[in-house]
C-alpha cells in the first residue's frame, strides 16, 4: 500500500475513535527501518486498545498488512507495526513520560507546545527540560 494512503488510513482510524493529539513523524532521515511514526493518546486503557484494535481492521480492510502489536495487555501504551509506519497510542502520562516526539524529531506533545508558545508570547523564558 502507498505510504501516503497508509497514512491517511491511519489517522483517519484514530479520529474514529476519538484519539487525541495525533502527530506524524517523518523518520526516513533518521532510520532505515521505518518512515513514520505516528503518536495518538487515548483517555483509558479501554480506549487505548480500541484505537489501536481500529487501526490494524482498518489496515486489513483497505488489503494492508500488519506485521506486529504490542502492549493490548495492559492498553498504557500500544505499538502497531504496519512497516513502513510504527503507530504508538498511549495513554497522555506514559505519553508524556516517554516523550517519543522529541526523540524522533517531530514537535512534542500539543500541550507542552501551546504552554511554550503562550510563555514566549508573554516574554517568558522557557522552561529548562530535564
Amino acid at each position: 500500500m502507498d505510504l501516503k494512503k497508509l497514512q491517511k488510513l491511519v489517522v483517519d482510524a484514530l479520529e474514529d475513535i476519538k484519539g487525541r493529539d495525533i502527530e506524524v513523524i517523518d523518520t526516513t532521515k533518521l532510520t532505515p527501518l521505518f518512515e513514520r511514526v505516528i503518536v495518538a493518546s487515548g483517555d483509558s486503557n479501554r480506549q487505548v486498545k480500541s484505537l489501536a484494535q481500529n487501526v490494524q481492521d482498518k489496515v486489513r480492510e483497505a488489503g494492508g498488512e500488519v506485521l506486529s502489536s504490542e502492549g493490548e495487555e495492559n492498553g498504557e501504551w500500544v505499538l502497531v507495526d504496519l512497516g513502513g509506519i510504527v503507530v504508538h497510542v498511549m495513554q497522555p502520562t506514559v505519553r508524556a513520560y516517554y516523550n517519543l516526539e522529541e526523540l524522533w524529531g517531530g514537535q512534542g506533545p500539543a500541550r507542552v507546545r501551546k504552554a511554550t508558545a503562550s510563555d514566549e508570547a508573554a516574554g517568558k523564558a522557557p522552561a529548562a527540560s530535564a
